[in-house]
């Protein structure tokens, strides 16, 4: 058993409901998503003008293999008509799938304020508030420089409830059928009825904690599926990494574009398991980058760094260019 494997688990069993772990906060600020005002718009507004306006879906599956399912997806702001964006799959933490399957699937809608952080990334410069004080001075004007290199484009954000059978020994049994959800049945709808890039390298997965463990464990299910697995403050035990590592192992060799990224932040639970994780992909042979951000592990982090940096991360990266 490594060292401090044996606190890892003690922590996961206890604390595997991630963000959902903390006591909510009220609602987030009021940010206008809807069309622009009549009033003269600024250059960044000039710049960031919607042709077509986005929206939200949702989906019900009461009946399904991994049990009643909803899927809320968010459909982004079009440039042009034919305008086509990657595909981000997205699953929520423990606090959210024990709310269960309608409101839980709402997690990074309602509880991790992503409308607001892509409405900030559209309309840069952002600012240390917009990641809730969390991020240096350094790392937010690497974020802000990357902006104005290339301007947020968007994304079809999948969000579908997460369930809580993605915990535990036999996760991966239940990830297996849960990935079948996803990839035959939700990501053929996505790519039929929203502007969606159909190619898997444009598809990517990730999650937060309860989440960043399913989204790890769905990916490696179907790893055709996609061209980008991530995690947020993955819930697993240092104990997993191995075996987990060289079935990443099998998928590259199989899917030689595939990407791996593991992020955490440095007051997460999870830090030294998601440490080891990255290791040990890395002594297979399989290239995994290890991020380490701001914060801990609550919806406060969710909020600010943790909403901001993941699409701004797959905005870049399912297009097949490099992260800021």
């Amino acid at each position: 058993m490594r060292v401090g494997s044996r606190l890892q688990t003690l922590l996961f069993l206890a604390l595997a409901s991630g963000a959902g772990c903390r006591r909510e906060r009220p609602a987030p600020p009021a940010v206008s998503v809807a069309a622009p005002t009549r009033s003269a718009p600024s250059a960044a507004d000039r710049q960031v003008s919607p042709a077509l306006p986005g929206e939200e879906l949702t989906w019900d599956y009461p009946t399904t293999a991994a049990g009643p399912l909803r899927v809320v997806v968010s459909v982004p702001v079009r440039q042009r008509p034919d305008q086509r964006f990657p595909v981000l799959f997205v699953l929520h933490g423990m606090g959210e799938a024990q709310k269960g399957w309608q409101r839980g699937a709402r997690g990074f809608v309602d509880d991790y304020w992503m409308p607001r952080a892509i409405e900030r990334l559209r309309r840069p410069p952002l600012t240390s508030e917009d990641l809730l004080g969390m991020v240096s001075e350094a790392r937010l004007q690497e974020l802000n420089v990357a902006l104005r290199a290339t301007p947020y484009r968007g994304l079809v954000v999948v969000c579908p409830y997460t369930p809580t059978t993605l915990r535990g020994a036999d996760a991966g049994e239940h990830a297996i059928v849960y990935a079948a959800f996803l990839v035959d049945e939700i990501l053929p709808r996505v790519r039929r009825e929203t502007p969606a890039l159909t190619e898997a390298r444009a598809t990517g997965i990730d999650g937060v904690s309860l989440g960043g463990r399913g989204a790890l464990l769905v990916g490696l299910a179907r790893p055709d599926a996609f061209g980008v697995i991530s995690t947020l403050q993955p819930a697993f035990d240092p104990n997993e990494s191995e075996a987990l590592a060289r079935r990443a192992a099998a998928a590259v060799h199989r899917h030689p574009g595939l990407r791996f990224r593991f992020a955490t932040s440095h007051r997460d639970y999870y830090l030294e398991s998601t440490r080891v994780l990255a290791s040990d992909f890395r002594a297979t042979g399989v290239e995994a980058s290890f991020v380490v951000l701001v914060g801990p592990h609550d919806y406060e982090f969710n909020r600010g760094p943790g909403i901001i940096e993941l699409l701004l991360f797959h905005d870049r990266a399912l297009r097949g260019e490099p992260a800021p």
